[in-house]
């Protein structure tokens, strides 16, 4: 094991184990506000000493070039607290139960933060809401991302911009030039060209697949494709109140859709249990001819299929209609990827709070921003035209810069220009962009359902399966609605119940 690693994981097990009294402070909310405003006024003397604990993405701890660099530009000492990304959330809350977290925690993503909601509810983490308007950058954070990260209408964290919707289609423009078939806009154009392709049999040996999907109906194909027939993203509002998406027509015509895809062919039989890894490598040994899911995987998806085929030609789209839905949508995340918290049960003063929030609000200056993101100019990028072009040396880049992807706030605020070797990635970029427009938003994400909370995740593995099953011919639609009654009736009707209740009280947006 790597020495510095040891001795920082290290670092946060001894932390968790030995400050087993804070959580017992934590619960008088008034008190700590008092405190807090007796002490805002402080003076602050010296570099701003300040714990981190984030989610390590990489095998080893970077090195402390980047965090040096960082603690000049911040006027701070750093103490980061690394830890694995496949244990983060197990020691998060571990470290949350002993009153031991850091002055900034990272939440590994929106389900971590689902976790936490009650405890934030409970006044042991600052709201740092009215305070954003005193930092020249977090002022202008996103208000529509910061909706959907609030708690009861309070903002209790910042976060890690993230474009909205980068879902869509990559398809083999090749492929599509040879049989005269232009670009998709429907669904039915895109049943159409998979259809030809498999009976123009480009792959050979009478094996080409229309198009390749995986076992997920989230970040495969199931999801983007429900978007274009209207399905709405996890909830919808029909006749003024909350139901979930898969009650909705458009997740019917979804499922026979891909269903009369596998009846005739034009998708991998097994997609139900085929990893990303064996989804992809049909596209890079030309054994399919479109993937649905992030387009900005096309510049990967185009130089390994051409390692087995220079003549292979990508190109990507996302505005599709259906018989159902006449203008293009696409399913949006909620704008952000990690989120930042502040426990009181570390962070004991307003004044403290304060110095912290101005601390990551030059995460968003230019020099901050592009060194998080890119590393430093030289060794881990070059600059072309005003454009960031990546080095080529991946083991500098994963033991210096790659890890800080993890605590960088900004994505797109201040930062420059990428340069694009693939006229195809650089359009992936810009549909993303223009996809905000049309973007569907999950209504339930600032909302709070407590039987959700306790039981979501298992209740949503009956729809998953009866989704699959549908698809696959071993249920008809009857099946499906009886899966939706027991999914009903153990739990989903409390859900349904509870979201709308937290919708109203909320005002209904």
């Amino acid at each position: 094991m790597n020495p510095k690693y040891a001795k920082r994981t290290s670092m946060v097990c001894a932390t968790v184990l030995a400050l087993t009294t804070i959580l017992a402070g934590c619960g008088d909310t008034k008190t700590d506000t008092k405190q807090a405003a007796d002490t805002g006024a402080a003076k602050n003397d010296g570099p701003l000493k300040i714990t981190i604990m984030a989610n390590l993405s990489t095998p080893e701890v970077p090195s402390d070039r980047l965090e040096k660099i960082l603690e000049e530009k911040t006027n701070s000492q750093i103490e980061f607290q690394w830890v694995p990304d496949g244990s983060y959330d197990e020691k998060f809350q571990a470290a949350f139960a002993t009153g031991s977290l850091p002055q900034a925690a990272y939440l590994k993503n929106q389900s971590s933060f689902v976790l936490l909601r009650d405890a934030i509810k409970n006044g042991q983490f600052w709201e740092i809401g009215p305070y954003l308007k005193d930092y020249p950058n977090l002022s202008k954070l996103n208000p529509d991302v910061l909706k959907n990260t609030a708690v009861e209408g309070k903002i209790y964290s910042l976060y890690q911009e993230r474009p909205i919707a980068r879902q869509g289609i990559i398809y083999r423009k090749d492929w599509a030039d040879k049989l005269g078939l232009a670009e998709p806009k429907t669904t039915d154009d895109i049943y159409n060209m998979l259809k030809k392709f498999k009976e123009a049999d480009l792959a050979g040996g009478g094996k080409t697949l229309g198009i390749a999907d995986r076992n997920d109906l989230i970040y495969g194909s199931f999801k983007t494709l429900s978007s274009y027939f209207g399905t709405p993203n996890g909830w919808g509002v029909v006749d003024g109140k909350l139901v979930p998406d898969f009650t909705t027509k458009g997740y019917m015509d979804t499922m026979k859709f891909i269903k009369k895809l596998r009846d005739e062919g034009l998708i991998n039989q097994d997609f139900p249990v085929t990893s990303k890894t064996d989804q992809q490598n049909m596209m890079y040994t030309s054994k399919a001819g479109m993937y649905v899911g992030s387009m900005q995987d096309v510049l990967t998806i185009q130089d390994k299929t051409s390692k087995n085929n220079k003549d292979a030609q990508y190109d990507v789209l996302n505005q599709i209609t259906s018989p159902s839905n006449a203008k293009p949508t696409t399913w949006g995340i909620p704008g952000y990827g990690t989120l930042v918290v502040f426990p009181k049960s570390a962070v004991k003063t307003e004044k403290e709070l304060k110095q912290i929030l101005a601390f990551f609000d030059k995460f968003y200056n230019p020099d901050v921003a592009n060194l998080l993101k890119y590393g430093v100019e030289g060794s881990h990028y070059t600059l072309k035209d005003g454009k960031v072009q990546p080095g080529e040396d991946e083991k500098l880049k994963e033991k210096e810069q790659k890890p800080y992807l993890t605590v960088a706030l900004a994505d797109t605020t201040n930062i420059l220009p990428s340069l694009y070797t693939l006229k195809a990635q650089e359009k992936a970029v810009n549909l993303s962009n223009d996809a905000v427009k049309f973007a569907l938003q999950d209504p339930t994400v600032p909302l709070d359902s407590k039987t959700y909370n306790e039981k979501g995740a298992r209740l949503q593995d009956t729809i998953k399966d009866a989704t699959y099953k549908f698809m696959l011919g071993n249920i008809d639609e009857a099946g499906f609605q009886a899966a939706i009654k027991k999914w009903q009736d153990d739990g989903g009707a409390k859900i349904i119940e509870e979201y709308n209740a937290s919708y109203k009280a909320s005002g209904g947006k």
